[in-house]
């Protein structure tokens, strides 16, 4: 059993299969990935505790960023090693001046240009996209669903911060764009575990299939293979 379905009450599982929830989808031919958020703001700078990391930017998620990250790095570098899209978002500061932030809650932070920064081991490349969104979802008034169109994409791979918030966001607006969606859990955080377990449930009842980086690349191992041949 993974370690998040340990937190969700056997009963609760047993009435989502009841129901016809939880049930596995098929991996694409074409997939993209979508790293939400992966920014300063939503981690804090390394080596903080979560008190300290909040202290810093009020949105931060402390340490669990920065044990996650590395295998964030490992599955952006294996969408760069097979020549896939992937698509980075974070917040647009200007804009939200005028729309509202993502959420109702107001940010807290004395550096804003370092709130959007993406740390090093996760920095896009300069012809990797950084799409700056408004609101929780990358999809939300966004060109986005556009884009995976135009590069033939029938499957969103989604990672990133925080699972609760703008990765759960854009997992249900992928799924609703008609897009095959998996939620890499391992590759995903948040500042509080219960919510992290508790939204990577219900992504699996209802929009994405929730898997772990090893099985990830267990599914894509023939593309791997067709690319070195």
């Amino acid at each position: 059993m993974k370690e998040w379905m340990k937190l969700i009450p056997e009963a609760d599982v047993q009435t989502y299969l009841r129901g016809g929830l939880l049930a596995d989808i098929n991996f694409g031919k074409r997939p993209a990935l979508i790293v939400v958020d992966c920014i300063y703001g939503f981690t804090g700078s390394e080596g903080l505790t979560l008190e300290q990391a909040i202290a810093e930017f009020s949105t931060a998620c402390g340490p669990v960023s920065w044990e996650t990250i590395p295998r964030i790095a490992r599955l952006i570098g294996l969408f760069r090693e097979l020549k896939l899209p992937i698509v980075f978002t974070r917040g647009e500061l200007y804009d939200t001046r005028y729309t509202g932030r993502t959420t109702k809650r107001k940010p807290r932070g004395v550096d804003e240009n370092k709130f959007n920064e993406f740390p090093p081991a996760i920095a896009p490349r300069s012809d990797e996209w950084v799409l700056e969104k408004t609101k929780a979802s990358g999809f939300f008034q966004t060109p986005l669903t556009a884009y995976l169109i135009k590069q033939g994409v029938d499957t969103a791979v989604v990672c990133g911060v925080s699972t609760s918030g703008c990765v759960r966001a854009t997992t249900v607006d992928a799924h609703s764009h008609g897009f095959t969606t998996f939620v890499i859990d391992d590759c995903c955080f948040d500042r509080s575990y219960f919510a992290h377990c508790a939204n990577l449930f219900d992504m699996q009842a209802k929009y994405a299939a929730v898997i772990s980086l090893d099985e990830l690349m267990a599914l894509v191992k023939p593309m791997r293979k067709a690319s070195a041949a």
